[in-house]
Order: C-alpha cells, then structure tokens, then sequence
C-alpha cells in the first residue's frame, strides 16, 4: 500500500519529477517528462505496480529527512540499533538525461541496507525483459542491469541485483565512511546505453544550480523559508526546454478517499501558469516569465476559436481523458485517470487570467516584441464574439453551463487589462469597444452576480450560494479589497464554506458540479482568504490562518491541493502549484505594505 500523501518528498530535474516516500521507496516516476507514462506507479497501487526501494533492513529503523539547502536533493537520516546511514536522491539537473541518482553513506557503525527493484512500464502496464551488461575492462569492469520494454529502457549502475520473480533486489552493509552509489538512467530502447554519469560531478552541479536559481529571490520576512519553498516547487514543476508548468507532478490522487474525483493534473493549465508567471515576475524571475510568455506564443497559436484551458508540456492538444485498470488507484479510489476531459470545456475566465499575467509581464519590462500583443488583440476578439456564452468555470464544472460570477470578472478583466495596454502603453487596437464591453460586463456582475439580500456576491448569476473563487475579484482589480461588497461576501464565505478552519471552494452538495458530494478544504482557497484579511486590517486573522495552513506542509514543505482535516491528512495531487502560488501570494500580503 502507499504512503500518507504528505509522506513523500519530491525530486526533479525539471523535465520529470519523483516522489520518495518516508520509507525510502520511490513510487512514482513518469520517464522522461512528468506526463509520460509510469515507470514506478506503485503509488496508485502496490509494489507491484512499480517501485524502487532503498532501506535500512531493520523494520524499526527511524527516517529523519530533509532538502539540502534551497535545493530538491533530498537527505534521508536513517538510524538504527547498530548504526546511522545517509541516503541521498536527486536527479541531475542540466546534463541533458533522465538520471535517479541515490547515494548511500555510512556516518556511524555498519548498517544492513535492503534494495528492491520493481520495473513497470507504461502504467504497469508492461514487465520488461532485463539483462545483465558487462562494462569497463579488466579491474574497472562492473556489471550493469539493462531493462527494455517498448520504446523505454533503463540502465541501473551500482551494486549489482538478483531477480527475485519480476524483481530485482540484495542486501549490502554499510560501514561507517563507506559510500555506494546507484544510477539509474532512462534511455529510448533503440540507442545505446549512455554513459555512466559522474556522481560527484553531477551533485555538485545540481546543488549549485539549485542554490543559484534559489538566490535570485526577493522576498524577505518571517515566511521567508515557506516561499522560497515554494518558488523552487514551480521551478521544479516547471519544464527545463518548453517553459510550461504543470499544475502537479501526479494522476489521480483523490480529492476524497475512495472517491471518483480523481483527476490527470500533468499538463499546463493556461490559469495556474498564468497565475504563477505573476508571482515570478512578483520575485525576481523574469527569465522564467520570459519561457512561459514564449510556451504560451507557441501553444495557443492559430485561431482563438481552438483555444483550449490546458495544454501538453510542449503545448499539445490532444489530451483524451481515458481510464485505466493497470493502476489500481490510490487506497482503492478509482477510476485512475489519464489525460483530462476538462481540457474540451469553455471556461470563460482563462483569457483573464491570461491578459492580466501578460499585462503584469508588460508592466516589468517582459514583453519584448508584438507577438504578445497580436495574441492578446485575438484574445480580445474571441471574448466579444463569445461574450454571452455560459462556461463551466474556474472548478471544472461537469455539470451545467452556468454564468459563473468569477468567470463574469474575468471576462472583465480581459477587457480591462486590453484597456490599460492602449492608455497606458500605445499599444493599438479599438479601446472604445473594449471599454464599452468591459463597462457592460460590470453592469451585469452589479446586477445579477450580487444578491442584495444576502449582501454577497455569488457563485452563479441570481443565485444565492458563494464561491471561494469570488476572493478573486478584489485580486484582479474588479473591486477593492475593502470594498462593502466583498466585506459582505468574506462574510457569507465565513458562514457557508468554512470548515474546520478552512476554506471549501463551494458546496458539492448542491450537485451543480455533476459529481457525486464530497471533497475536502481546497488549500489556494484558505490562502486567498489569507490575503484578503491582510488587504482589510484583519492582520490577526490572517496571520492565524497563515500559520494554521503552514503547519500542514509536510516534513519537507509540500503542500497538496486539499487537506482532509478530520483524517489530519494531505489530499489531492502534490505537489500542487496552485497551493504553493497562494502561498508565496499570502505571504507577500502580509509582509509587503
């Protein structure tokens, strides 16, 4: 069975990513980008489905782990009766491979280590035949482990294995000063092997790296180490060659155990990398920003009529959403899912989120060439021509078309920030028309997106239900923070969505998501509440909340996208940008005047 969500850790190289659990397996791995199939997928069922295990022997033996610095190389402090060894992972950053590299180090006494190697590919769907390989010339030969299945194969470099009936495995002491080190390497089958990489090298290269990119953030204050934590997630789930940014490193994790809502969140969601390009750019990042803008250019070229709310890493299109029954599912919870059937769905708020990032790239001095405004100019145009048409809003709805509230500000903030280019930059384009749209699109929220009655904003046009989504219209300017009408709706999200401490995105009961009931407090939501009490003087309330939602990060300060508080359990694919975004958004509220 796998771990608790919250007990695994995250490497990268930044094309892939892996989760290590607290027991020193690696359980999920997808080779060679974070979207390809699985080659350890045993956190979606078993051992069986896939993993990689690097251990003390002794079943009591007591894990002690932590990044190295401002770096993804995880150390893990393993003590046992007879003695304490250290585990080091990480992928190598920048050698142009897909390497796992895991270094054992004996720091006191000897202690008896345990490997188990369990390879499947394609979503365990395939077992692939391996062979031993001789390498090196007479002292210097070592045997090397070839697995090949498909167009995927892997070369394991290190103590050499045993097949134990479709796995691989030993046992080996470490003594005190003694380091063995395991490399594994994904190649295409068709090519040879590459070559076996330098560890030393590579470890420092990476640590570097990672130390360098961390250095160049601006933030300071007392949550200084839970946003660079942060920052380095997006950097981590952010692609080395295309610039696009996943919105988690994982498939189908559950939003409620043992439940259906289980979703594909590998690829690029316009909104999420939206969201995170500001907050960049907000700390100092414009390189990054700069990939983004240009992964966007190359995305969503062609006609606004084809534009999609997702896209593949490298911008690809076809995104089927299918089940699969190789993977059992996390804790049973099924179906799991590969790609994602949202990625077909209207969601009229994703050109808002897009204009305003653009806009907010402009204003730092991002956007170096008109092709960022050719595509906002056909943005603009494809939200006129659509601009009476229902969506399914920021949550993915798979219910009903619905004129969402949020989607409604968002449409007005595409205009808006088409409006600022013009005054505020020159740039060409019908600013009457704009302005005159964006004008009608306010009037519209005014009248059937408030309820005077409750005093709030709501989350459907004459409804009387609220939405966590609406702490998003003071964000973008729609209204002030401290404005009558959003004190009326952090109100009616008080009393309607708050659970156990915490913000519910909305209420599933109401069935206007065609799913069946059930989540847990989405945590960007709980952060965006955050940042709205420290906009109004409720500095009190937001630095409870803040350090209500910082103490559940894990050990190693990843946070998922829910969090099950009677289960006291992270929940949801991790680890999610939109949670780790909201937080570095939250902080900034509360330290920056």
């Amino acid at each position: 069975m796998p771990l608790a969500i919250e007990d695994y850790a995250l490497i990268s190289d930044c094309h892939t990513a892996a989760l290590v659990g607290r027991d020193g397996s690696i359980d999920w791995l997808c080779l060679p980008r974070y979207d390809s199939p699985s080659t350890f997928g045993a956190l979606l069922g078993d051992e069986n489905n896939g993993r990689w295990m690097i251990a003390p022997t002794d079943p009591k033996a007591h894990a002690r782990r932590e990044y190295t610095g401002n770096t993804f190389i995880l150390v893990t402090i393993w003590t046992t009766p007879t003695g304490v060894v250290e585990v080091t992972d990480f992928m190598p950053h920048g050698d142009r491979r897909a390497d796992v590299v895991r270094r054992v180090r004996g720091v006191s006494g000897s202690v008896d280590m345990t490997v188990d190697l369990r390879m499947r590919f394609g979503y365990s769907t395939a077992i692939p035949w391996v062979r031993q390989m001789k390498e090196g010339h007479g002292r210097d030969t070592v045997t090397s482990l070839i697995a090949i299945a498909g167009p995927d194969a892997l070369i394991f470099r290190g103590p050499e294995l045993t097949a134990r009936n479709h796995s691989h495995g030993r046992e080996f002491t470490v003594a005190a000063g003694e380091i063995v080190d395991t490399v594994m390497t994904w190649f295409p089958s068709h090519r040879t092997p590459p070559p076996a990489a330098d560890v030393d090298r590579v470890l420092a290269d990476t640590t570097d790296w990672w130390e360098t990119w961390g250095s160049n953030s601006t933030h300071d204050g007392p949550y200084k180490a839970a946003v660079l934590r942060s920052l380095l997630v997006l950097r981590a789930l952010t692609h080395e060659d295309t610039g696009g940014i996943v919105a988690a490193a994982t498939t189908s994790l559950p939003e409620s155990f043992g439940g259906q809502r289980n979703w594909d969140y590998r690829y690029v969601w316009l909104r999420d990398a939206s969201l995170t390009l500001s907050v960049l750019l907000d700390h100092g990042f414009r390189t990054e920003a700069d990939d983004w803008r240009a992964w966007l250019l190359r995305a969503i070229a062609g006609d606004p009529n084809d534009l999609q709310i997702m896209y593949g890493i490298a911008g690809e299109r076809w995104l089927p959403e299918r089940e699969i029954d190789s993977l059992p599912g996390y804790e049973g919870a099924t179906p799991v899912r590969i790609g994602n059937g949202a990625v077909g769905q209207y969601q009229a708020d994703v050109i808002g989120e897009v204009m305003v990032g653009l806009h907010k790239a402009r204003i730092a001095g991002v956007d170096g060439n008109l092709d960022a405004w050719a595509l906002q100019r056909a943005l603009l145009t494809f939200t006129e021509q659509n601009l009476d048409r229902k969506d399914s809003g920021i949550w993915e709805i798979r219910g009903e078309n619905q004129y969402f509230t949020h989607s409604r500000a968002m449409i007005w903030a595409a205009l808006d920030r088409g409006v600022k280019a013009v005054e505020d930059f020159g740039m060409r384009g019908p600013v009457e028309t704009w302005r005159t749209l964006r004008d009608q699109v306010c009037a519209e929220i005014d009248e059937h997106g408030f309820n005077t009655e409750l005093n709030t904003y709501t989350q459907v046009f004459d409804g009387t239900a609220v939405d966590a989504s609406l702490l998003q219209l003071a964000q973008v300017g729609f209204c002030a923070y401290d404005d009558p009408r959003m004190l009326g709706t952090v109100a009616a999200l008080e009393k309607q969505l708050m659970h156990d401490g915490l913000l519910m995105r909305y209420r599933t009961e109401t069935g206007v998501d065609g799913l069946p009931a059930g989540e847990h407090p989405f945590l960007a939501c709980s952060f965006w509440l955050v940042e709205q009490y420290a906009k109004t003087g409720r500095e009190d309330d937001a630095r409870d909340l803040m350090e209500r939602l910082l103490a559940l990060r894990n050990d190693v300060g990843l946070l998922s996208e829910e969090y099950d508080v009677q289960g006291g359990r992270q929940a949801g694919n991790t680890p999610q940008a939109l949670s780790h975004l909201a937080l570095v958004r939250a902080a900034d509220a509360l330290t920056k005047p």
